[in-house]
C-alpha cells in the first residue's frame, strides 16, 4: 500500500510502521523534509530522490503527494477484542466508534483522524460493503490510522452484541433518536455512525441501548459520517471533563 503526503509519512514513521520504500522529490529541502529524510536514513528505509514529474505519476492523481510518496506493509488491522484490552491497559472506560456501511475513503479517513485526536480506543468497520482503510484513507487522516486502531469485523451486529456484554453502553446515531444533549454519554460508550445516505440500518439500530439525534436547526437535515462522529465523540469528551 502506498500513502501519500508529508504529514501522512511522518506519522507512519513516528508510529513505527513498517516502511519498504520512501520516494522523495528532489528539491524538499525545508527542515520539516530535512526531518522526515532523516528519520527515515536512522531506520534504514530506502529512499529514492525523483523530480515531481515522477511522483505525479506514481501518485496516479489520486491524492497531492506533497514531495512524499511512501510503500508500507499493508494496513494491519485488529481485533475487537484488543481494543477493549487497549482500553483497560490504559485504565478508562471503552470508548469505541463503529462504522455501519461508509463507503467513502475521505468519510473514514476523516473519521479516523476525529476518533484518535478525541481519544477513542478504537474504531470498527465491517468486512463487507463498506471501504477498507487504503492510500486515500491515510492520506486523508493525516497520519491518525498510524496511530488509531481499526478493527475489521464480519457482521457489525456481532461486534455490538460483545461489547454490550463487556459493559459497553452503545448509542446509535440516527435521526429518530432522542437529542444527543440529553444523553448520558459518560462512562464506557460505542457510538455507531451510519454510511452515506441510508444511515444506521433498523436492525442494527434496535440492537443498540439507545439512539441518538443531532439537533438540526437549517434546511439540511442530515450530516455526513465525518462530521456526526466529531459532534457525538466530542460531546462526550465534554461530559467526561465536566465530571472529571
Amino acid at each position: 500500500m502506498k500513502i501519500y503526503g508529508r504529514n501522512a509519512v511522518e506519522e507512519a514513521l513516528k508510529a513505527g510502521t513498517t516502511i519498504d520504500r520512501l520516494v522523495v522529490q528532489k528539491d524538499m529541502k525545508d527542515a520539516g523534509a530535512n526531518r522526515i529524510i532523516k528519520e527515515a536514513k536512522d531506520r534504514g528505509i530506502k529512499i529514492f530522490f525523483r523530480e515531481k514529474t515522477a511522483l505525479d505519476r506514481e501518485c496516479e492523481g489520486k491524492s497531492r503527494h506533497q514531495g512524499f510518496i511512501a510503500e508500507v506493509t499493508d494496513f494491519r488491522y485488529c481485533e475487537l477484542s484488543d481494543i477493549l484490552a487497549y482500553a483497560e491497559e490504559k485504565g478508562e472506560p471503552p470508548f469505541v466508534v463503529l462504522l455501519d456501511g461508509v463507503e467513502d475513503p475521505h468519510n473514514l479517513g476523516s473519521v479516523l483522524r476525529v476518533a484518535e485526536c478525541a481519544g477513542v480506543h478504537g474504531v470498527v468497520i465491517p468486512r463487507h460493503r463498506a471501504v477498507s482503510v487504503n492510500d486515500t484513507v491515510v492520506k486523508v487522516s493525516s497520519g491518525a490510522a498510524a496511530h488509531i486502531r481499526v478493527a475489521k469485523v464480519t457482521n457489525i451486529n456481532d461486534a455490538i452484541a460483545e461489547l454490550k456484554q463487556a459493559g459497553v453502553w452503545v448509542y446509535a446515531a440516527d435521526m429518530e433518536g432522542g437529542s444527543l444533549y440529553d444523553a448520558d454519554l459518560r462512562g464506557a460508550v460505542a457510538f455507531v455512525i451510519g454510511g452515506e445516505g441510508r444511515g444506521v440500518k433498523r436492525l442494527t439500530r434496535e440492537l443498540c441501548d439507545g439512539v441518538v439525534s443531532i439537533p438540526m436547526f437549517g434546511s439540511v437535515n442530515s450530516l455526513n459520517a465525518s462530521v456526526a462522529a466529531g459532534i457525538v465523540v466530542y460531546e462526550k469528551v465534554r461530559q467526561d471533563k465536566a465530571v472529571s
